[in-house]
Parts: structure tokens; C-alpha cells; sequence
């Protein structure tokens, strides 16, 4: 059975963790280094990037899963997530994981009140309901990412070899596809 591994240190995590055992795969709470061992695959979910890369530095978990990710574990990274897999934040002179090569800018559609819900195309997936909760985007993606969904022509979804990260929070709506599409990546590795 597939095992994912979902940072519970912050952030919202519990609804990444039933979406997937709905899908029939197992789930780990990472709250420790040790937890970090034996997952198939990873769930870095939204919340607060600064605390979460915080909490990873001073948990001694950072490093061990910038390997992994760099040695291929596939990443589903939501919000946050995806600020602590960036390689640069516009606005931040923090990096944390640094393994998706791309530029986001965090906070970028405002505070609380400039959370919205939108659909919009989503690469494989068709429309796709998306919800933004004090969300980043990404300004720029490197050669080799894949650009998967954008809104008002700013990217909100995007694939870098096993990375897939999202700007948006998937596990906030009824449409599983992103989690089965992550299970896909783990099965069929590329």
C-alpha cells in the first residue's frame, strides 16, 4: 500500500490526509525526523510557510527531505507548500526546501479578505474548482516546469519532474483529482 507522508507540523492537513485515505492509500504525520522515513510520497500543505520553515529547521527535518525530494520522492505542495519548495519568494528573504524552480510571491492576492474561489482550466483536469486562502502565486517558472493552470494569467499550478505544486487549496473543495493524479505519479513514476 502506498504510504504519504503529510507534514503536520502546521497548517491545514487533516483534509489532505482523509482525501487520501479515501483513495485507498495510507497516511504518516510527519511532526519528526524519524517520521520522515519509509513514505512513498510527500503532502506539503498550506498554512503559514514561515512557521512551517521554521519548525523544519529547528525539527532537523529541512535537510532529510530536500534529499529525498531531490533524490525523487514525489511533492504535492499546496499554498504554503508551495512557498517552501520555491527556489525564490519575491517578498521573502527566507528559502526553505528550494527544489521547484520557480519565483512565487506569497500573500500575493492580499490578507484574509482577498480569499476568493474561482474555476479555471486546470492542465488534464478541465475546469477546476480552485479556492485561494491568502495565497501566493508564481511570478516566473524555469525552463523544464511545467505550467498546469494559471488565473488572470498568473500561474497557480505547476510540475517540476516528481514536484507538483499548487497555489490553490485542492482538499478545500469536492473534487479529488488532484490527490488521485498525485497517487498516479507515485504508482507510475516518470
Amino acid at each position: 500500500m502506498i504510504r504519504i507522508g503529510v507534514l503536520a507540523v502546521q497548517g491545514a492537513f487533516i483534509e489532505h490526509e482523509n482525501i487520501i485515505k479515501e483513495l485507498g492509500a495510507d497516511c504518516a504525520e510527519l511532526r519528526q525526523k524519524e517520521d520522515i522515513e519509509d513514505i512513498d510520497g510527500l503532502i506539503l500543505p498550506g498554512g503559514e510557510s514561515t512557521v512551517q520553515g521554521k519548525l523544519l529547521n529547528e525539527l532537523g527535518m529541512m535537510q532529510p527531505l530536500r534529499e529525498k525530494i531531490e533524490s525523487g520522492l514525489p511533492v504535492l505542495a499546496t499554498c504554503a507548500g508551495v512557498i517552501l519548495l520555491s527556489r525564490n519568494i519575491v517578498n521573502d528573504n527566507n528559502r526553505y526546501l528550494a527544489t521547484l524552480p520557480v519565483t512565487v510571491r506569497r500573500n500575493a492576492y492580499g490578507r484574509q479578505l482577498g480569499s476568493f474561489r474561482t474555476r479555471a482550466p486546470l492542465e488534464g483536469f478541465g475546469d477546476f474548482e480552485m479556492t485561494f486562502i491568502r495565497a501566493p502565486y508564481i511570478e516566473r517558472a524555469e525552463e523544464g516546469v511545467a505550467v498546469l493552470g494559471r488565473v488572470d494569467g498568473k500561474i497557480t499550478a505547476a510540475r517540476y519532474k516528481n514536484q507538483l505544486g499548487l497555489t490553490f487549496h485542492p482538499e478545500l473543495g469536492n473534487d479529488n483529482r488532484v490527490h488521485k493524479y498525485f497517487l498516479d505519479m507515485i504508482a507510475n513514476p516518470a
